[in-house]
């Protein structure tokens, strides 16, 4: 017969005149040659594999990953039709293979590498498990035409991930706390600093002013008024001090103003910081709690499974014992009905005659044959002593009868003697006994 694949299939035939496998796309199935028909197409196998990292932190990988064969390759062709064609590509049995592949590659991996190193460098571990998932699925002539491996999930009591997320956040709040009083610090002392220049340049100022005045004053009365020019001088020079003697105070107020602004911002940092730090002490200590009783919840689940199983089994192997014992006495109760239901019919048989029916039991079940050779073994060896007489016959058979009669019972004392003699055995003291036994007694 002619049989032609699909554009997306092959045709692997063997048997008569191949010597291993023959792909084609089309061609003659001739007799003692079988075929097989495989697609091409690749399929999407979704995953979640549990890997541990250098830490023996647990983690869960997420992927998708999209595998066919590789059409391009002859060589894999051959691979694929020989190891896998056989199989539903959807089966557990292509499945279950490639997913070992792909979880023990991962876990390989993984456990050579930090958590840290797995979270920052996530493409470079997607790339590296491609790499060599690829490299183990050559020797089954499998491509990977796509994988997705999704972003790293925490696995229920090992929330390395949440916690991390929770660390940053915690950190960026912390950051933009410090800025803000950073910044608040920076404004407070600017204000004060910009106050007291001016200040300062007001004095400044002012005294100038002051001084100038009196210098133009001076000069038109310098003659009159020398001294009191002097004097005003003088007191204006005071005056002036005492004016930069405020201008100073007015620094160090200012000054003192910002070292109070900064200890404030400090302390409301720290004071931050510290519940920031015993909130989180706080979250870890919850969590650590829910992780052991999840882990306790889960063994107590684990010792009440292991008690009902074994509840179950000693369950079974009871009533398997019970099935057996009742089914044992069953048998015997069909055995006992049976054998009554074959007497009945047998005496039915017989008319009604117990002897003939047990008689014949008797020689059905062999026990005449087993008395006869028990007979014959008790007279083996014996040497009888025989007595031949007869009454004489004729016409004077009558005459003779009583003769007989006499004569047997004249043979009875050799006879007793013979059977004493053969076996050991007396005869009854009723019959008489003989002369020689009453002198051996």
């Amino acid at each position: 017969m002619y049989r032609v694949a699909s554009p997306s299939e092959y045709l692997v035939i063997t048997g008569a005149g191949i010597d291993d496998i023959k792909l084609a796309k089309k061609g003659w199935i001739l007799p003692g040659q079988s075929y097989i028909i495989f697609d091409m197409s690749p399929v999407n196998y979704t995953f979640e594999v549990q890997a541990m990292s250098s830490e023996k932190l647990p983690f869960m990988l997420p992927a998708v990953f999209t595998i066919g064969p590789r059409i391009d390759d002859m060589p894999s062709l051959h691979k694929y039709a020989k190891l896998i064609s056989r199989h539903d590509k959807l089966s557990s049995h292509v499945k279950e293979l490639v997913q070992g592949i792909i979880e023990g590659e991962t876990r390989v991996l993984s456990a050579s590498m930090t958590m840290e190193q797995v979270f920052r460098g996530t493409k470079e571990f997607k790339q590296e498990v491609f790499e060599k998932v690829q490299l183990e699925l050559n020797q089954f002539g499998l491509l990977i035409y796509n994988a997705n491996v999704k972003q790293l999930v925490d696995v229920p009591g090992h929330e390395y991930f949440s916690y991390l997320g929770q660390k940053t956040q915690m950190e960026a709040a912390n950051q933009a706390k410090v800025d803000v009083a950073e910044a608040r610090k920076k404004g407070k002392v600017g204000s004060k600093e910009r106050e007291g220049l001016t200040l300062q340049n007001a004095s400044k100022i002012d005294a100038e002013t002051k001084i100038y005045a009196t210098k133009r004053s001076g000069e038109g009365m310098m003659a009159e008024i020398k001294v009191k020019a002097e004097v005003k001088v003088y007191e204006n020079a005071r005056e002036a001090e005492v004016l930069e003697a405020n201008a100073e105070l007015a620094k160090k107020k200012a000054g003192t103003e910002q070292l109070k602004a900064e200890f404030l911002s400090k302390a409301s940092v720290e004071y931050e910081t510290k519940v920031q730090e015993a909130n989180w002490e706080l979250y870890n200590k919850q969590k650590a709690a829910e992780a052991i009783l999840y882990q306790r919840e889960k063994e107590a689940e684990a010792l009440k499974a292991i008690a009902e199983a074994e509840f179950y089994a000693r369950q079974q192997v009871a009533d398997g014992e019970f099935y057996a014992k009742k089914k044992e006495a069953e048998g015997l109760i069909a055995l006992g009905q049976a054998q009554g239901a074959y007497l009945r019919n047998l005496l039915d048989a017989v008319g009604g005659n117990y002897a003939a029916m047990r008689d014949f039991m008797m020689i059905n079940s062999g026990i005449f044959q087993e008395i006869t050779k028990i007979n014959a073994d008790a007279v083996c060896g014996l040497q009888p002593k025989i007595s031949i007489w007869t009454n004489g016959g004729g016409e004077g058979g009558a005459k003779w009868a009583m003769k007989e009669v006499a004569g047997v019972y004249k043979m009875l004392p050799p006879l007793f003697k013979t059977v004493h003699e053969q076996t050991g055995m007396l005869a009854p003291a009723w019959m008489g006994t003989s002369a020689n036994s009453v002198s051996n007694n």
